[in-house]
């Protein structure tokens, strides 16, 4: 009768109705897990955070900053650990943990001998100086500019 009402199989019910008996309510709430399963552990997950925010440098690569492609290379070499993993598993991986890469502006290198350790404590750079206009050229206000001539149009001359 109950199968009937809700369009089921008379096998599904009986098992609802058992397990019922077993749990209770806590039957209603399915436990899904649906998903492709995870391919990095909590042990890699942390693995792959502290190499990110370890300079390329200490672990012997030739290089100043990660990208991802280098990191993602990188973690795939690494010896007595497999970590396969595309770029943007690693990248939603590093956003999630708060420590994305930053893209790398130049390819000069500093002299600075302290360098290593400045770039160790981001949080203590110096904020950025405010821009400031050039005294001898000071911007025009588009209001005070000369107004443009209306295009020429083709087709018929005008008289």
């Amino acid at each position: 009768m109950i199968a009937k009402l809700v369009q089921a199989d008379e096998d599904t019910v009986r098992d609802a109705i058992h397990r019922f008996n077993e749990i209770g309510l806590a039957c209603l709430d399915p436990q899904w897990a649906g998903g492709r399963p995870r391919l990095l552990s909590p042990d890699d997950e942390d693995f792959v955070i502290r190499t990110a925010t370890t300079r390329p440098r200490k672990l012997g690569r030739p290089f100043t900053r990660w990208s991802l492609r280098k990191l993602a290379v990188c973690l795939r070499r690494v010896h007595g650990r497999v970590i396969r993993t595309g770029r943007e598993v690693l990248r939603s991986l590093l956003a999630r943990r708060g420590t994305p890469l930053r893209r790398t502006k130049t390819w000069k290198e500093s002299t600075d001998p302290d360098r290593d350790a400045k770039l160790d404590r981001p949080g203590q750079l110096e904020p950025p100086q405010p821009h400031r206009p050039d005294p001898r050229n000071p911007p025009v206000h588009a209001s005070a500019q000369r107004p443009r001539p209306p295009p020429r149009r083709a087709g018929r001359p005008t008289r």
